[in-house]
């Protein structure tokens, strides 16, 4: 049988943790091996727990959750997070994505929701809610705009053909989708990917999608 994903709950509400607790408890694809009050705590109980996810809660005692995201990124980056929050701004859904969050979710979002976005990130894909994924390209959209970069200017010594690749990361799809999508194979399409988020210094796709909304290639 295949392994459960092991997840670690760092939220400050105690009724939050324990109904979180529950009801991923009942996912059996799914396996809760702590649950955190903070960030400094939920950073400790990673690097004793090594979880696969984390459900990371912003606003936290001692240290929020983008800083604690920040630490675990450096420190344990195999662990990917998923900021699950009541919070939807410009500056907490952007630093979070800065500081290696794969997931953003709103506490709107169901169980099937969380479900979903703990495998997408276990399987090294974003996970953005929807409404939040569309407020951040608004946020995006009142940059003052740049010109979409030719082929002949493309930034960071980016290819056309990664140029093309980031901006089909940027429309959600998984590797598989992209490689049917350029008619190459996954294995080309992955490499791309490692040689485009290296050259623009992004984490994960997700700040990739960023990159991408940020220099006119999405």
């Amino acid at each position: 049988m295949t392994q459960p994903i092991r997840v670690l709950i760092a939220d400050d509400q105690r009724v939050v943790r324990e109904g979180l607790t529950m009801v991923l408890g009942l996912m059996r694809e799914v396996e809760v091996v702590g649950a955190a009050a903070d960030g400094i705590e939920a950073v400790a109980l990673t690097a004793n727990l090594h979880p696969d996810v984390v459900l990371m809660d912003l606003r936290m005692p001692r240290c929020d959750g983008v800083e604690a995201t920040r630490l675990l990124h450096e420190s344990q980056p195999e662990t990917k997070v998923v900021v699950l929050t009541t919070y939807a701004d410009n500056d907490s859904v952007i630093d979070a994505l800065r500081a290696g969050a794969r997931g953003y979710l709103t506490k709107e979002a169901g169980a099937s929701e969380i479900r979903e976005a703990i495998q997408r990130v276990f399987d090294d894909h974003a996970a953005i809610d929807p409404a939040v994924q569309h407020h951040l390209v608004d946020t995006i959209a009142t940059t003052p705009p740049k010109r979409r970069a030719s082929p002949s200017a493309l930034p960071d010594g980016l290819t056309a053909r990664e140029a093309e690749v980031l901006s089909v990361i940027a429309e959600g799809l998984s590797n598989s989708e992209i490689a049917e999508r350029l008619v190459v194979t996954e294995g080309t399409v992955k490499s791309h990917i490692n040689h485009l988020l290296t050259k623009i210094g992004a984490r994960n796709r997700a700040q990739a999608i960023v990159y991408a909304y940020h220099h006119g290639l999405a």
